[in-house]
């Protein structure tokens, strides 16, 4: 193979994998997203895992779809396909808020592509509870910064308070809520199998559920 194809065919490999992360982190199915970029589902299945080259039409009809910018999908210095070094500043980037949920959560670190770690920042609104229930490949470690916090891990409960943590292998199924009198503050930690794609945790699949089904 000439090194120009091996160009094109690492370049086509990139864009799957982080089609497919933006994908899982927005908690879409394959048939979701092609529907909405009008690409078949075969089609998108094989760009993900970097088996078919898409044409520029269809990179933004998929951009669009994801609400990614075109530039999202490709590698440069500013969107590496493994992060080297991310350093997060304290007045850098403000709290997301899940919609009509009251909680809040920050990106602190990794997520891209190639990474097996990613790192947020959670805030527990006062009196309120997650619905969602998640499963997924890999491990997460919870670190409780302020309140108390109930972690639901399949049949077992567990409350926590400041300065308490919890690890568990995330394919047990997994929930967390605010269990005190005002909002509860978390870090925490999420490890993937090098082999697995990225998933949405329990406030994402909360927000696009609430999305659609206003849709």
């Amino acid at each position: 193979m000439s090194r120009s194809a091996e160009r094109i065919a690492e370049t086509t490999r990139d864009i799957g994998r982080r089609l497919r992360a933006a994908r899982a982190g927005a908690g879409l199915t394959l048939a979701q997203v092609s529907r909405r970029a009008g690409v078949s589902e075969g089609f998108l299945s094989k760009l993900e895992r970097g088996q078919a080259a898409a044409s520029i039409a269809n990179l933004i009809q998929l951009a669009d779809a994801l609400r990614l910018g075109l530039h999202e999908l490709f590698p440069s210095e500013a969107a590496p396909a493994k992060t080297m070094v991310a350093v997060h500043r304290a007045d850098e980037g403000g709290l997301q808020e899940v919609a009509a949920t009251g909680y809040r959560w920050r990106h602190l670190g990794g997520g891209a592509p190639l990474d097996r770690m990613e790192v947020f920042h959670l805030v527990f609104p006062r009196a309120k509870g997650m619905e969602a229930t998640v499963s997924h490949p890999g491990q997460e470690h919870c670190y409780v910064l302020s309140g108390e916090v109930m972690f639901h891990v399949g049949d077992a409960q567990y409350r926590l308070k400041a300065g308490d943590g919890i690890l568990i292998d995330s394919q047990q199924p997994h929930r967390a809520e605010n269990a005190g009198r005002g909002q509860a503050q978390v870090l925490m930690s999420v490890a993937k199998p090098a082999d697995a794609a990225d998933v949405p945790d329990w406030w994402r699949l909360s927000s696009m559920k609430k999305e659609e089904s206003t849709a």
